[in-house]
């Protein structure tokens, strides 16, 4: 588009150092029902183009939704005027950019079935066939089904000479069922919280079978015990769970921009600052995070991020030792780092890229080992599965988490199913205290869609992955 080269040979000529141009489609449908009474539907689509430049140290961005030349080149120019002023502001501490090199490379996610060519039709009918599913259970008083379906489609060009075409969509089916008693409520819910991968996806999850099981779950639970006071005991922990635990307590903290006190005014820093990188024991030796934007089915693996840098694969903790972080071109030079691991990312058009979570994953275990077997081998402890209510502090060390689902472990047997169950760590303590976590024949993702973060708030999203894990002498009780 030759707007891509107008923006850069204007931003050259204004004097910059650097400057890139991305322009974005966003298509965004959301299908909501409650019970069999559909609530909402909505078909949002965002267009326009953002322009950073990089002048003296220090940022401008401006963004646009008009598409002419003179648009373009007065965004350019508020770009450079921003940058200007922004210098100014802080003449002291001057950013500097980690080299890159040009690409020309194009990227779509793997799709069988476009979901937005599905008719909203048929996406309704298998939606009502699902809550009606539920509904048929007595005592399940109410359901929900969200479906969210998104794409971005981008154009990106750089004064480095990179010139980008990238599609990238994902899609997040929700289910929940309500069962209700005379004293108490209580849901259960089916999220894996998305995918960047077609219909074709949705097909193959047969979600009334999910449906069947989430609802007579819920019954479950509804008539479950409470665990009562607290007291140290081992957790099991299926995927969908530690995919919350491990973005909040691992995703956040080793977010660079937050490590070096950038973000401190939106959810915290973090403590894992960079004096304890190659030496501080994160977790136990078993605990092997990487950050992976080349994931298959990873909504965070795009191709390439917003400083036009192509995603990639590293430790972010190894044998349980803090080795690095998730950068950008202008956060890595801070900690000596020759290059960014491509973390830089934006929300729409009009939001200025900033440093986000990758795909980040803990490793399976390299023994062979069942969540039964990993069940049989506990004596006492709790098996949580899916998500709860969650809550951790400013420097993303002391947390406490809930879940969906529990069950109570006595020598080695799940012996009666609870609810209400939360536990409390930090995390010097949490990850240190894994000790076995199963093979690769269990390992299982799980998606983030609404990550928040920046000022003014951006969504991000990116997927978390593991093996069931277990995890030693932990504070677990019930709440009320």
């Amino acid at each position: 588009m030759k707007y891509l080269d107008l923006a850069m040979n204007a931003a050259e000529k204004l004097g910059v150092e650097y400057a890139d141009i991305r322009i974005q489609k966003t298509t965004d449908q959301v299908i909501f029902l409650q019970n069999l009474s559909l609530k909402h539907t909505s078909n949002n689509v965002l267009q326009g183009f953002g322009i950073r430049v990089f002048k003296d140290g220090a940022w401008g961005f401006a963004h646009s939704n008009v598409f002419s030349d003179e648009a373009v080149l007065a965004t350019v120019k508020k770009a450079v005027e921003t940058a200007t002023l922004s210098a100014e502001v802080n003449k002291t501490k001057k950013l500097r950019l980690a080299p890159e090199r040009s690409y020309i490379s194009t990227y779509k996610t793997p799709v069988k079935i476009d979901p937005f060519s599905v008719p909203v039709s048929e996406k309704i009918d298998l939606m009502m066939e699902v809550s009606r599913t539920m509904l048929a259970y007595e005592g399940i008083k109410k359901t929900l089904f969200i479906m969210i379906m998104h794409k971005d489609e981008k154009l990106f060009a750089s004064t480095l000479g990179t010139r980008l075409d990238l599609t990238t969509q994902f899609i997040n089916p929700m289910i929940t069922a309500v069962a209700v008693t005379e004293s108490d409520s209580q849901s259960r819910t089916f999220d894996e919280g998305g995918r960047a991968v077609g219909w074709e996806w949705i097909l193959e999850l047969d979600l009334i079978d999910k449906a069947k099981q989430i609802a007579e779950e819920a019954l479950i639970k509804v008539k479950a015990d409470t665990l009562g006071a607290e007291e140290r005991r081992s957790l099991v922990l299926d995927p969908n769970h530690l995919g919350l635990t491990m973005h909040e307590s691992v995703g956040h903290a080793t977010e660079l921009d937050r490590v070096l006190g950038w973000e401190a005014d939106y959810a915290g820093v973090s403590f894992a600052t960079p004096e304890k990188l190659n030496n501080y024991h994160y977790g136990s030796e078993v605990i092997n995070f990487v950050g992976d934007n080349t994931l298959e089915g990873g909504l965070a693996t795009l191709g390439f991020d917003d400083d036009g840098v192509p995603g990639q694969k590293w430790y972010i903790i190894k044998d349980g030792i803090l080795k690095e972080y998730g950068s950008t071109r202008d956060t890595a030079l801070e900690i000596g780092l020759n290059a960014s691991r491509g973390c830089n990312r934006a929300t729409y058009y009009f939001n200025q890229p900033i440093n986000r979570i990758p795909n980040l994953y803990l490793l399976p275990g390299t023994k062979p080992l069942t969540p039964g077997e990993l069940i049989a081998d506990t004596e006492d402890g709790i098996y949580i599965q899916g998500r709860g209510s969650y809550s951790i502090d400013h420097h993303r060390i002391n947390f406490q988490f809930g879940g969906d689902f529990f069950w109570e472990i006595k020598n080695g047997k799940l012996i009666r199913p609870l609810k209400k169950v939360i536990y409390k760590s930090c995390n010097p303590e949490f990850w240190n205290s894994c000790d076995a976590i199963c093979d690769e024949r269990f390992w299982r993702p799980f998606g983030v869609v609404n990550c928040g973060k920046g000022q003014p708030p951006q969504t991000g999203r990116m997927t978390h992955g593991s093996s069931t894990a277990r995890f030693r002498n932990i504070r677990v009780g019930g709440s009320q």
